[in-house]
């Protein structure tokens, strides 16, 4: 594949643009049936396997986590997936976008990263209804031992 071949699947594929390669393990925490299921299937693609449910008890490479206000507590469902993803993998945490059922607040969602332990690296747009927060382990925090 040619580096512009690569550069325009970047801008159309969602998951190559959030992130995902090939061969990954994603979990995918808070599935239901509002989730956006053309970035499920892209996710899937990218990676060459399913998503593996809130009962896989392995270590993944990152977790897409659906999330709305009635949720509960976002700081506790960051630190829950945290647990699941090996040092350096990356969350995804997707979010109904303003005026949806379930938005929750940039500051929110910014608060409880940081209270995780977590930082923003990039927020996109992922469909007409998702927003995306691609949330990673602070580097200063994987250099301390």
């Amino acid at each position: 594949m040619s580096a512009t071949a690569d550069h325009a699947e970047e801008r159309t594929n969602p998951a190559v643009r959030l992130g995902f390669q090939p061969e990954q393990v994603v979990q995918e925490i808070g599935y239901d049936d509002d989730v956006d299921q053309e970035l499920r299937e892209s996710i899937e693609d990218t990676i060459g396997s399913e998503l593996m449910d809130e009962d896989y008890d392995d270590v993944a490479d990152a977790v897409v986590l659906w999330f709305r206000d009635e949720d509960g507590d976002l700081t506790d469902a960051l630190v829950d997936a945290t647990t699941y993803i090996e040092e350096g993998g990356s969350i995804l945490l997707l979010t109904p976008k303003t005026g949806r059922d379930g938005y929750v607040e940039p500051s929110d969602i910014s608060e409880a990263a940081t209270t995780a332990g977590l930082s923003a690296s990039k927020s996109v747009s992922v469909g007409k209804d998702w927003s995306g927060s691609r949330l990673v382990t602070p580097k200063a925090a994987k250099s301390k031992k």
